[in-house]
């Protein structure tokens, strides 16, 4: 059995906890808060076994396996390798880092400690995504040519940590990595190139986001994202033969959909409807207890965070930027 601690008690637990209590291997056993009663409401509240007042009281507890990290961005490097060094493995909340070279240390930690760090990008290892490889892989939509993506929503609550800078707000990072991530993942490289504009709110953050990436093998990559238009998630695949489009790709729901689009008309691919949050729990569970590399490998979350890093240094130069 994996035994899992929670560090923080942050509103997207309330998604990952049934996924951890569903994969048969792991078992939900400690959460921690920067304060004791606030962790000793939430465990009862939750019905988690163990409370601890401060994140380094569950790192230092032998009878943590796993630690899940759904803290401020600007925390997810410097919580997980503190995490790795106390023996834990990680799953910690995209973006991974804020800085590329914050992943490499992450990766030599990793490498010394045996303990594997892996980036909490669901979508990764849903069906849904499986099926939109698996059309490509076939070949018979043709190679692919062009990436569109869109992620955007309403955010209206003022104090919300995505609008502190200090926190690592913004939408690229919060919702613009998703169809970054998934434009590499699609091309399986990074750009050669990325530009992007964006529309600073009044906290100095991107409140939208728009980019683009050129890739080596001339595929180009266009997106848009943000926290001022209504809920958009989308990502439309432009092949040779045919247009895969994806309707709500990064977090899986019921409307969510991958059709086929052709010149003498459109289908629907099948993929089962799995809850979104847990594929990542039982990919992790298998990588550590049976040795099967997991599907977001720390190659993959660092050429995310270059794509990433390198898309804000152009929209603040106003200049494309070679990666």
């Amino acid at each position: 059995m994996i035994r899992w601690g929670l560090l923080s008690t942050a509103r997207i637990n309330r998604s990952v906890i049934p996924a951890i209590r569903a994969e048969p291997r792991s078992r939900l056993d400690a959460v921690a808060s920067r304060s004791a009663e606030t962790a000793r409401r939430y465990a009862a509240e939750w019905k988690i076994p163990r409370a601890f007042g401060s994140y380094d009281e569950l790192l230092a507890d032998p009878d943590v396996d796993v630690v899940y990290i759904p803290i401020p961005n600007s925390g997810h490097a410097e919580w997980t390798i503190r995490a790795l060094e106390a023996g834990k493995h990680v799953l910690c909340e995209k973006p991974l880092a804020l800085d590329a070279r914050d992943v490499d240390r992450i990766a030599a930690v990793s490498a010394r400690t045996g303990r594997l760090a892996v980036e909490a990008f669901m979508y990764r290892t849903h069906p849904l995504t499986d099926a939109v490889l698996e059309t490509l892989r076939r070949g018979d939509a043709g190679p692919v040519r062009a990436i569109r993506g869109a992620f955007t929503f309403v955010l209206s609550r003022e104090q919300d940590i995505r609008l502190d800078p200090r926190l690592g707000g913004g939408s690229l990072w919060d919702v613009g990595c998703y169809p970054v991530s998934y434009s590499n993942l699609i091309v399986d490289a990074a750009p050669a190139e990325a530009f992007a504009w964006q529309t600073l709110g009044p906290s100095g953050i991107d409140v939208a986001a728009a980019g683009q990436l050129r890739y080596a093998s001339g595929v180009v990559a266009q997106f848009d994202c943000g926290f001022a238009a209504p809920f958009r998630a989308q990502m439309e695949i432009v092949c040779a033969d045919a247009v895969l489009v994806v309707d709500h790709p990064f977090k899986a729901m019921p409307t969510s959909r991958l059709t086929i689009v052709r010149d003498d008309g459109a289908a629907t691919v099948p993929f089962a409807a799995d809850p979104p949050y847990v594929g990542e729990i039982a990919d992790l569970v298998t990588a550590i207890l049976d040795g099967r590399p997991p599907r977001v490998t720390l190659d993959e979350s660092r050429r995310t965070v270059l794509t990433l890093t390198s898309l804000y240094d152009a929209a603040r130069a106003g200049a494309p930027v070679r990666l």
